[in-house]
C-alpha cells in the first residue's frame, strides 16, 4: 500500500516546501503546485487524500478551487485544509473547508493534524 497523497497548492515556494516537509513527516507523499489553474487541471486526473490550499493564487483563486473540489463527487473523500493570512476570511470558509489554519503555519501543528486525518474521512470531522 502506498502513502496517502497530499496536494499542496501554494504559490510561495518557501511556504510550500515547509508544508511539504511537515506532511512528509506525517507519512504523506506530497506534490506541490504553485498556480491555481494548474491545480484545477491536476485535480481533474488525481484524487488526493488531502489538499492544502492557499487562497491567494495566480490565475484561479483558492476559493474558486475549493468550490470546484466540493462540487466534484470524485473528491468527496478528500480533506481540504485552507491556509490563509486573513483570520476574517478563515471564519467565512469554516463551513466549506475541513480545517482552516492561519499563517504562519506551525510545522508540528500541521504534521500532527495530518497524521490524525489519515485514514479518517472528512465525514469523521476530527
Amino acid at each position: 500500500m502506498s502513502d496517502p497523497l497530499a496536494l499542496i497548492i501554494e504559490d510561495n515556494e518557501d511556504q510550500a516546501d515547509i508544508l511539504a516537509k511537515a506532511l512528509q513527516a506525517a507519512g504523506f507523499e506530497t506534490e506541490i503546485i504553485h498556480d491555481g489553474y494548474k491545480a484545477l487541471r491536476r485535480l481533474e486526473v488525481i484524487v488526493p487524500d488531502l489538499v492544502i490550499l492557499d487562497l491567494y493564487l495566480p490565475r484561479v483563486s483558492g476559493t474558486g478551487i475549493l468550490l470546484q473540489i466540493r462540487a466534484d463527487p470524485r473528491l468527496a473523500g478528500t480533506w481540504v485544509i485552507v491556509v490563509t493570512v486573513e483570520p476574517e476570511l478563515a471564519d467565512l470558509l469554516q463551513d466549506m473547508a475541513d480545517r482552516v489554519l492561519v499563517k504562519p503555519i506551525d510545522f508540528a501543528e500541521l504534521r500532527d493534524l495530518a497524521a490524525r486525518l489519515y485514514p479518517a474521512t472528512p465525514s469523521d470531522k476530527l
